[in-house]
């Protein structure tokens, strides 16, 4: 039988691979051009992440929106070890450089030390009066997260291209520039919560193969009731490392622990299942859930335990001598920090409850200024730091979310086989979002979807994975596919481009910021 002399029309029997399929298999046709690439590839994302964050990253040389908690807060931790109160006129003095206004007084603060010890090294770096010193360590930090963010989808999807783009996306949204050019806790959450749930992804790929065998002393024929027990598991340790600096960095990385948690017996069941332990429920829960226990909480506790090193090693640490027992002090402390949590219902132009999250009601406005400062030939000019998302990342990261669960869900009702890979997304937005979603009356603020970006991104890259098509799918349907997410892209970097002068505070015509508020909500 002799081959077709045209291509059929409708694509359905040209597999021929398009344009992009042609470039990519040349490049893994060339193990030296692959491994040039697979570094090349994060080191170029890491690179203009660092780039957007660290440039002008002194500007403004004021204290912005929490700043000015967390930046003295973390000199007082550099000085005394501990969190210590300020006297008037803290943040003018601090400034300039002038760090008399600290006192030794204990201070009552409401999150745990780890954060404000890490904003501490860049002061100490830099001393006192560089705002550069105060928000170099965030920048750091933020940087590196789209490092781990490339990591995280490599190991989802094995693919550089799928990999790059979620680094790339990351690296351009404005949440995540945002939080790291300012000296605020929550970019430095995002970080461990993101390293966290990498070590659980390389668990899995190191455990499941292990999971689903069965004993060598067993025939592949015979049943068994129950499965190995599994130890070695250092990627748990680490997971659990890793997150137990996200809960000392703030609380709400006790939430991402305890979905770690749900995830590893979750993902143990399931894997013992498919390899055919009869009582793999039990087998899960029982056995090898307090091995997981203990392989993934106390490598947290401990690291939580050690951020307050300061505040136990000194004598001025608020509410250290509160009762006669420094530990019962300690446990006195974290009732009075979680009934002020529980409590928080003060007013505040831009609270903005979990509801409103993922329509983008409220951004949070951290500064605004520069109405005195020329430019573009008019005098009429504002500088505004926002914590407004890329619009674009942020809508169809949500449709794409959805996306993700209702395939899930399809999948599990009618038990037919889907990607692994989406679990991973919606267990860290479940983390991330749905406890906030518990406390309506509570003062919160749109900016704490940082830690959620990461997740929305990942679920965004596996759902434009979907829109490019498969390698079996017709050549036109891939076409269509390839060709609708690079203007997706393409539109992307545009939007964070036309976004970025009010993310980093530039001034610009009155007019530019106006064709930027697309809501009235967003003023």
């Amino acid at each position: 039988m002799t081959a077709p002399l045209l291509p059929a029309l409708d694509g359905r029997h040209d597999d021929r691979p398009t344009a992009w399929e042609r470039l990519r298999d040349a490049w893994h046709a060339d193990p030296a051009r692959l491994r040039l690439i697979s570094w090349l590839a994060p080191a170029l994302v890491t690179l203009l992440a660092a780039v957007l964050r660290i440039a002008g990253l002194a500007h403004p040389h004021a204290i912005v929106f929490d700043e000015t908690y967390y930046v003295k807060d973390a000199w007082s931790l550099w000085v005394h070890g501990y969190e210590a109160t300020w006297g008037d006129k803290a943040n003018d003095l601090f400034a300039k450089g002038d760090t008399g206004a600290l006192q030794t007084a204990g201070s009552f603060v409401v999150h745990p030390p780890l954060g404000k010890w890490l904003i501490a090294l860049g002061i100490a770096a830099f001393g006192p009066g560089s705002s550069f010193g105060w928000r170099i360590s965030t920048a750091i930090i933020g940087t590196l997260t789209v490092l781990v963010l490339y990591l995280l989808a490599k190991a989802l999807t094995r693919s550089i291209v799928a990999a790059t783009l979620a680094g790339l996306l990351l690296a351009v949204d404005g949440l995540g520039i945002v939080l790291s050019r300012i000296g605020l806790l929550d970019g430095i959450l995002t970080f461990f919560v993101v390293l966290g749930i990498l070590f659980l992804v390389y668990d899995r790929q190191r455990m499941m193969p292990r999971l689903q065998d069965r004993t060598s002393h067993e025939r592949d024929d015979a049943p068994t009731l129950w499965g190995r027990v599994f130890w070695g598991r250092p990627w748990v340790v680490l997971a659990g490392l890793a997150l137990g600096a996200a809960t000392s960095v703030k609380w709400s990385g006790a939430y991402v622990l305890a979905a770690a948690g749900i995830y590893l017996v979750v993902t143990d069941a399931l894997a013992r299942r498919r390899a055919g332990v009869a009582l793999w429920p039990a087998d899960a829960v029982l056995r090898q859930g307090p091995a997981s226990f203990l392989l993934l909480v106390p490598a947290a506790a401990a690291v939580y335990l050690a951020s307050w090193s300061g505040w136990f090693l000194t004598s001025g640490g608020y509410d250290r001598h509160a009762t006669g027992n420094v530990l019962t002090s300690w446990f006195k402390y974290h009732s009075d920090i979680l009934a002020f949590h529980v409590g928080l219902t003060s007013s505040h132009p831009y609270a903005s409850p979990a509801w409103q999250w993922p329509l983008l009601i409220r951004p949070t406005a951290f500064w605004v200024g520069g109405q005195d400062t020329p430019c573009f030939g008019t005098d009429h000019c504002i500088g505004t730091i926002t914590s407004i998302p890329n619009p674009l990342i942020w809508y169809l990261g949500v449709a794409a979310s959805v996306y993700l669960l209702v395939r899930f869900v399809r999948g599990l009702v009618l038990r037919s086989p889907m990607p692994w890979s989406y679990a991973v997304p919606l267990v860290g937005l479940a983390a991330t979002y749905l406890p906030w979603l518990a406390f309506p009356e509570r003062t919160i603020f749109q900016f704490y979807t940082v830690v959620m970006a990461p997740f929305l991104i990942l679920a965004l890259v596996l759902a434009l994975r979907d829109i490019a098509g498969p390698r079996s799918a017709p050549r036109h349907r891939r076409q269509a596919g390839q060709r609708t997410v690079v203007v997706i892209v393409v539109l992307i970097v545009l939007v964070s481009a036309f976004f970025y002068p009010l993310w980093i505070g530039l001034p610009v015509p009155w007019w530019f910021w106006q064709a930027h508020n697309w809501m009235i909500t967003w003023i």
